[in-house]
């Protein structure tokens, strides 16, 4: 059952992403500036493949890639509840962005500096939430390419972190 939790996790993830494109693009905004700064940005696409192949194989009984490392119940529902906590995270920080929201740096309009809400108490509460739902992910399905895929992530999202922040010094001055 976990499993399927952790599936309806990564979905609910992306349809709150496409509902807000949407909702902002309606407004005129376009949301999606993903690899206009850095073309690298794009090879990220090919290993999200892999890592939703990688739950569905799980879940699915498909041909599984790596190994599990553990498995242990309560571990697992403590994997439910983080994923849980880092869509309702998500969600918030989704709200509280307002029209500044994208995906990528948006050099041309990058809308205005983010403060309250989620923001009041996290720099980055939309990365923060991603981290909290991998490791549930990986708590749910432990497997040693998924432990590899949150040291990764761990690290894009730092890397995207420097270089969001170096935007919004070139935009907004000291932040």
């Amino acid at each position: 059952m976990q499993g399927y939790f952790a599936i309806l996790t990564l979905l609910s993830l992306i349809i709150l992403v496409i509902i807000r494109a949407k909702m902002m693009g309606k407004k005129g905004i376009i949301v999606f500036r993903f690899g206009e700064l850095d073309k690298k940005d794009f090879l990220i696409q090919p290993f999200a493949l892999l890592y939703f192949y990688l739950i569905f194989a799980e879940v699915f009984g498909f041909p599984k890639l790596g190994s599990r490392l553990f498995y242990n119940g309560i571990v697992s529902w403590v994997g439910v509840v983080l994923c849980t906590l880092g869509i309702m995270l998500f969600l918030w920080s989704l709200i509280s962005f307002g029209k500044s929201f994208r995906i990528g740096i948006d050099e041309e309009k990058p809308g205005e500096l983010i403060t309250k809400g989620a923001f009041a108490i996290s720099r980055n509460p939309i990365y923060t939430s991603f981290g909290m739902v991998f490791a549930g992910i990986f708590f749910i399905m432990p497997n040693w390419i998924k432990l590899l895929y949150d040291l990764a992530g761990g690290w894009l999202f730092n890397r995207q972190v420097k270089l969001e922040e170096a935007s919004l010094r070139k935009n907004m001055g000291k932040i």
